[in-house]
C-alpha cells in the first residue's frame, strides 16, 4: 500500500508553473497572478473518497473523487474547462488522467522523503511542485 497523502501541506518549491498554465491557454495578468500565490494542500480520506483542497489567498479549489471511478470534473477557476477525469494509483503514486480538449492532461502525486511531491502535465508542459507538511497542523 502506498504511503498516505493525507495531511496539509504547505508549498516549498514550484518550477514551470508558467509553461503549464500556458499550455492550458491561461491568460498572461492571471499567470502573473498565479505566480506570486503560495498555496497550500489538504488532503482528506473517508473511506474510499479522496478529497484535495489547494488553497490560497487568492483561489481556493477543490476536488473529490474515488480512485478507478471515472468522473466528470469542471475545472472552474483554473482554466474553466470540462474534463473526464480518471484516478488511479500507479505504484505509490496517485495519478489522474484528465480526457478533454487540451491533450496529454493528468497530475500524479506521491511522498518522497517525508514532501509531497506533484507533476501537472498538459501537451509537453510538465509543472513540478514540492509540498512540506504543515507545522501548525
Amino acid at each position: 500500500m502506498p504511503a498516505s497523502l493525507c495531511d496539509t501541506w504547505d508549498i516549498m518549491s514550484n518550477v514551470n508553473l508558467e509553461g503549464y498554465m500556458t499550455a492550458l491557454g491561461i491568460s498572461p495578468c492571471l499567470r502573473k497572478i498565479a505566480l506570486t500565490v503560495k498555496m497550500k494542500k489538504v488532503i482528506e480520506q473517508q473511506g474510499d473518497l479522496y478529497t484535495i483542497k489547494t488553497t490560497s489567498k487568492v483561489k481556493n479549489y477543490t476536488i473529490a473523487f474515488r480512485v478507478g471511478q471515472e468522473f466528470e470534473e469542471f475545472t472552474k477557476g483554473l482554466d474553466n474547462r470540462r474534463v473526464k477525469s480518471l484516478v488511479t494509483w500507479e505504484g505509490n503514486k496517485l495519478v489522474c488522467e484528465q480526457i478533454g480538449e487540451k491533450k496529454n492532461r493528468g497530475w500524479a502525486h506521491w511522498i518522497e522523503e517525508d514532501k509531497l511531491h506533484l507533476e501537472l502535465y498538459c501537451e509537453g508542459e510538465v509543472c513540478k511542485q514540492i509540498f512540506k507538511k504543515n507545522a501548525n497542523e
